[in-house]
């Protein structure tokens, strides 16, 4: 009779048959008694309709998870079958966890992408506003890629005038993730205008850095505004999400934070040719002012008020003289009058022998003014004739 097994050694036997048959498991299921163990390990079952399978993927492989699991979640494991000696159990040992149907880094970018919009990563109304006109601007990226090339390029033909400070980081493989992050935190220090966070284009693993939790946290406690410039403008990364502002390209990027230089020359010379023409319409409207303001000023003056009054006084003067002309040459008619009536009524004349005064009504008379009939009265200094016309005849001269 052959001698008995102990348990360890049936138990031994197992694992070594298990492990040597069954090196590769490639098997598919739903997770479910999911652990998360604080050692880095991950202890899970996956089942199927009939059956259960206890797993564990320890710490080395589960750091390389790209998703987190879930109970519930539909898996394609990747791994080899091993014994657990004293307790004489076997389970999966996960060497690569892949989710069913879906790509695990696509999985991983929406399960992060969720995450992060519940903790409000992407609310627009945090977002930072870009400066107008930066003077300073850090950029992460390498300092031996084509992107940093072309972003000084473009920065030195649309606007020289500001400064870059470069932070070179790694932007892809092993690392990368924890280095971009560092790098963010040192550009923030900086305290420059604004800050691009940039790689060119490359494959999905070659981005995957800049879907990592801690580069979204670096970006997201930055105090700089931060602009996302990460491969092509198909391409969509999670820092896209949470910085302030996504560029298509690191090209783009440069372009979206800085004016045109040209631009902004031809709108100078535009703002001048305005300020020159308001400047002569200025002058202009300044001058006539001026010019009317003088003529105020000349008629309500001093010399203009004495010549008003000089012109007063000369036509004072002109009236003066013309009416005291006037007066006199009245009161020289006056007198003329006055003379011819006394020469006519001089009694030296009436008195001449063969000379007598005609009168009527008590009126002196002309000769020729009588007519036959009338009585008139032949006068002189001492005889008055009553006569009367008893014929008239003309004498020819």
């Amino acid at each position: 009779m052959n001698k008995p097994l102990s348990v360890t050694e049936l138990n031994n036997q197992l694992k070594s048959l298990l492990e040597s048959t069954f090196t590769h498991v490639y098997v598919e299921g739903e997770v479910s008694n999911l652990t998360y163990h604080g050692s880095g390990h991950i202890y899970f079952s996956i089942k199927d309709q009939n059956s259960t399978i206890s797993c564990v993927m320890f710490r080395g492989n589960a750091s390389k998870l790209r998703f987190r699991l879930e109970v519930g979640q539909k898996v394609i494991i990747n791994g080899s079958i091993t014994v657990y000696t004293p307790r004489g159990n076997y389970q999966l040992l996960c060497t690569n966890i892949e989710p069913s149907g879906i790509g695990g880094l696509a999985l991983a970018y929406e399960q992060l992408k969720a995450k992060l919009q519940i903790k409000g990563y992407f609310d627009t109304s945090i977002k930072k506003q870009l400066p107008k006109f930066p003077k300073h601007i850090t950029i992460v990226t390498s300092s031996t890629g084509a992107a940093i090339e072309d972003m000084k390029k473009i920065l030195a033909n649309r606007w020289p005038l500001a400064k870059i400070t470069l932070i070179s980081s790694l932007v892809q493989g092993e690392g990368a993730k924890e280095d971009i992050a560092k790098s963010i935190k040192i550009a923030d220090s900086l305290n420059s205008d604004v800050m691009i966070v940039a790689r060119g284009g490359g494959s999905i693993e070659d981005l995957w850095p800049f879907n990592e939790e801690m580069v979204a946290d670096a970006i997201y406690e930055a105090n700089t505004p931060v602009v996302s410039a990460v491969g092509h403008e198909s391409d969509f990364v999670i820092s896209d999400f949470v910085a302030d502002v996504r560029a298509s390209t690191p090209s783009n990027a440069i372009e979206t934070i800085t004016p045109d230089i040209n631009e902004f020359k031809i709108y100078i010379d535009t703002l001048i040719d305005d300020l020159n023409r308001r400047f002569l319409v200025l002058v202009s409207k300044k001058e006539e002012t001026l010019k009317h303001m003088s003529k105020v000023f000349e008629q309500y003056s001093f010399a203009s008020k004495f010549k008003a009054i000089e012109n007063e006084i000369k036509n004072m003067k002109l009236n003066l003289n013309n009416s005291f002309k006037h007066s006199l040459a009245k009161k020289e008619n006056e007198l003329n009058l006055l003379y011819r009536s006394y020469d006519l009524n001089n009694p030296e004349k009436k008195s001449r022998p063969g000379y007598a005064q005609v009168t009527k009504d008590d009126k002196v008379i002309d000769l020729k003014n009588l007519n036959i009939g009338d009585e008139f009265f032949l006068e002189n200094p001492v005889v008055v004739v009553k006569s009367k016309v008893l014929d008239i005849k003309t004498i020819n001269p």
